[in-house]
Order: structure tokens, then C-alpha cells, then sequence
């Protein structure tokens, strides 16, 4: 498929299949097309050439990128949750069973308590969590998430990592899109790297090489190894030293 906004092409020829069971990492600079991707996977945009192809009746999960949400709206966490029952976008009523359904949901995601706070007093990590926790409300099948760990902290990194591996192990599908190429992507079984159109998709040993990375950054990269996994150096090596202690 492709897409495009008005004349300008964000999305060229891609052909990908996300199959039940995956755990998938799109990378790529800013304006490669990983937002779009999700957004034409989910049926947010239409694509301008090819199509497609969900699973009859998929429950999908989406988690937007932080910086995409009025903090500033005056609504709680809860009402966050309830959200996504709204077709019209009113804010429903909760039902007692669901409020239960919703409590657990943040009690797993560290956000006990939380559910009557409003969405601005929490913390960046708190932040991103309540949006995942609304995504998982409905028990997808498919979670998309949209640079789950931007902006947020080393701690807050890890801990969404473990939770998405966590959910993966229960039978959860996922797709996400990241520029944190040793942080979150060397972690995950599958990497499609992008620019604009797929440069590579395969396993993070695979795929992260310095010539895939030059095609998908525009920039030189090295590629040690430590520890089994790839690490990206993108600043002559002199930060070596430090990605290998965040890895630790």
C-alpha cells in the first residue's frame, strides 16, 4: 500500500504482514511514515494505492504517541478509560462491572489510586501508562502503540518494555513504532525498519546492520555486539561507554 497527504508521499509501496503471535518494532526518523503505517493499519487514514486486510472482528488497541494528547482536557483517568466506549464522542457512563474491569487494568499497570486524578497531575511515565491501560480495557487482540517510550525516563523505559513483553507472553499481538534503537528495539523479535518504504524486516541481528541503518537514518552507524545483542552507535563511539551501562 501507499499513502499521501495531498501531494506528498509518507508511505511508499509497503507490503507487511503482522500475524497472530508477533511482537514487532518499526524504526525510522522522524517522517518515515511509522505513524502513518499504524494509522492506515487501524483505519484512522485510507490508503491512496493497495489496501488493508484485518481479520474479520480483530479488537484493536491503540496507544497514540503522548505528545498527540491535550494534557490540559479536564478528565480523569477513569474518564479516560471510559472513553473508549463512546461512539459519539460523549462521555459515557461506567457501568459497576466495568469500573471493576477498568481498576484492575490500572492495579497491573502501577496506577492504583490513580483513577480519579486528573490526566495533567500525572507523571510522564503515569501518563503513558493510562493510555496503554485504555487500550487494554477491551482485551485486544492486536495492541498498536505509537513511540511508547518517548519522552519518558531509563526506569519508565524498562518498565513498559517488561509490561509489553508480559502482555505478549499472555497472547497479546503487538506493534510499535520507536527511535530507540538499543533501548527498546535490539529487545524485540521482529524489527521493520523505515524510510518511507521497508529497507529490511527481521530479527534485530538481522536487521541492524550499518548499511540497513544508513538506509533507514541517512546517517553512518556502527554496530558492536555485546551481551548477543546489537548495539548502535551513532556518535563516533564515544558514547559507547553509556549505552552499555543503560543496557546493563
Amino acid at each position: 500500500m501507499s499513502c499521501a497527504y495531498d501531494s506528498s508521499v509518507a508511505v511508499r509501496h509497503v507490503d507487511l504482514s503482522i500475524r497472530a503471535g508477533d511482537f514487532v518494532g518499526v524504526v525510522g526518523s522522524s517522517g518515515s511514515g511509522k505513524t502513518t503505517l499504524l494509522k492506515a493499519m487501524i483505519g484512522a487514514i485510507t490508503p491512496v494505492e493497495g489496501h488493508v486486510t484485518k481479520k474479520p472482528g480483530l479488537r484493536v488497541g491503540y496507544v497514540p504517541q503522548v505528545e498527540s494528547v491535550d494534557w490540559n482536557f479536564p478528565v480523569t483517568v477513569l474518564e479516560v478509560m471510559a472513553m473508549t466506549r463512546s461512539a459519539n464522542g460523549r462521555m459515557p457512563r461506567i457501568t459497576k462491572s466495568e469500573r471493576a474491569s477498568a481498576l484492575l487494568v490500572l492495579e497491573r499497570l502501577g496506577l492504583a489510586g490513580l483513577e480519579n486524578r486528573h490526566i495533567r497531575e500525572l507523571s510522564g511515565g503515569q501518563q503513558q501508562r493510562v493510555f496503554v491501560a485504555r487500550a487494554l480495557f477491551h482485551k485486544p487482540e492486536l495492541l498498536v502503540l505509537d513511540e511508547p517510550t518517548s519522552g519518558v525516563d531509563v526506569r519508565t523505559r524498562h518498565e513498559v518494555l517488561h509490561l509489553l513483553a508480559d502482555l505478549h507472553d499472555e497472547g497479546v499481538s503487538i506493534i510499535l513504532t520507536t527511535h530507540d534503537l538499543n533501548g527498546l528495539a535490539a529487545h524485540l523479535p521482529r524489527i521493520v525498519c523505515m524510510n518511507v518504504e521497508i529497507i529490511a524486516d527481521g530479527s534485530p541481528i538481522e536487521v541492524l546492520s550499518s548499511d540497513v541503518l544508513e538506509r533507514t537514518f541517512g546517517a553512518p552507524m556502527e554496530v558492536l555486539l555485546h551481551g548477543g545483542l546489537p548495539v548502535v552507535i551513532d556518535n563516533g563511539g564515544t558514547d559507547f561507554a553509556e549505552r552499555l551501562s543503560r543496557l546493563a
